[in-house]
């Protein structure tokens, strides 16, 4: 009875195996790579390092194998994260426009506009140390870079006054350690981790720093990044021009110097919903303003009703 049993329990299983197989061998031979825009074939393969790669004019030294087999490593990771790495790409087209105009008129290199992509991935996300905004400052940071941050007004999310308070951070971290390529480093680390990290390893040089695993990999990132948002179709990122999301230029401003009891109703007094009113207006984080300083707050109001 339990060789019977033994016996039919392989033959059933052989029997599945050979029938999956199959079912795989058929599909495989009858797949077809198409060119006609309706596949989506992946091709895995390694990206090309006989170049020279560059950080704000700052040349990274390619003929050490350490330096190549890191950037290697961050290339290939953001080449192959699609989703993220597409959608950020599409975002970049709405948000760049803003970054590079403001980094040109700070004396910031522009390739400090893809550091914001390896911050937040040009999202006013929130860090799990609290950082937030597309520059990731924490609350004490962005105080003291001038942003206002309370119960009911977080400009940490107010791209343009985010990012000229970035540039102020940025230009203050040149004067301390000289090099862009230290800057941004430091940057993701903080100024006294790196000031005390150049000091106890004896080193001048991002590359010659044994640093922790994020901050070790931080600036090849952001290097894997330009390369790869400088020309995605080389990295098999496709889209057509009118797939990418298109900068919100088309708004009135209003400005608000009293409260604010409800900020629906004032939503609907402007002919416009609330979910718009925040989508414009990102760095109003509360239902209401107090403002009991009488401050002038600019409001973005959408003229196309959504």
């Amino acid at each position: 009875m339990k060789k019977g049993i033994q016996f039919y329990t392989l033959a059933l299983a052989a029997f599945f195996t050979i029938a999956i197989l199959g079912s795989y061998s058929t599909k495989d031979e009858k797949v077809e790579a198409k060119e006609d825009g309706k596949a989506i074939p992946q091709i895995v393969k390694s990206v090309d390092m006989d170049k020279k790669f560059t950080f704000a004019g700052e040349i990274l030294p390619m003929d050490n194998f350490d330096v190549r087999e890191r950037l290697e490593r961050e290339l290939t990771v953001n080449t192959y994260w699609h989703s993220s790495t597409i959608l950020t790409l599409k975002e970049s087209f709405r948000h760049f426009p803003m970054i590079e105009r403001i980094l040109e008129e700070e004396g910031i290199p522009d390739d400090f506009k893809y550091l914001a992509v390896a911050e937040s991935g040009l999202r006013n996300v929130t860090s799990p140390a609290g950082a937030k905004g597309f520059w990731q400052f924490m609350e004490a940071t962005g105080e003291y870079y001038g942003l206002e941050i309370s119960s009911e007004v977080d400009e940490r999310y107010h791209l343009e006054k985010a990012t000229r308070a970035a540039c102020d951070y940025l230009k203050d971290y040149k004067k301390r350690f000289g090099s862009w390529l230290l800057v941004a480093a430091a940057y993701n680390m903080g100024g006294t981790r790196m000031a005390r990290s150049l000091k106890e390893q004896r080193a001048d040089s991002y590359f010659d720093l044994n640093l922790n695993v994020e901050t070790s990999r931080y600036v090849f990132r952001i290097v894997a990044i330009k390369e790869i948002f400088k020309d995605p179709r080389k990295f098999g990122f496709y889209f057509d021009e009118s797939e990418v999301y298109q900068p919100l230029e088309d708004y009135d401003i209003v400005k608000v110097t009293g409260s604010v009891e409800n900020w629906g109703d004032f939503a609907a007094e402007h002919d416009i919903s609330y979910r718009m009113l925040k989508v414009y207006n990102p760095w109003l984080i509360d239902g209401n303003l107090t403002n009991r300083s009488g401050k002038t707050y600019e409001i973005k109001i959408p003229r196309k009703k959504f």
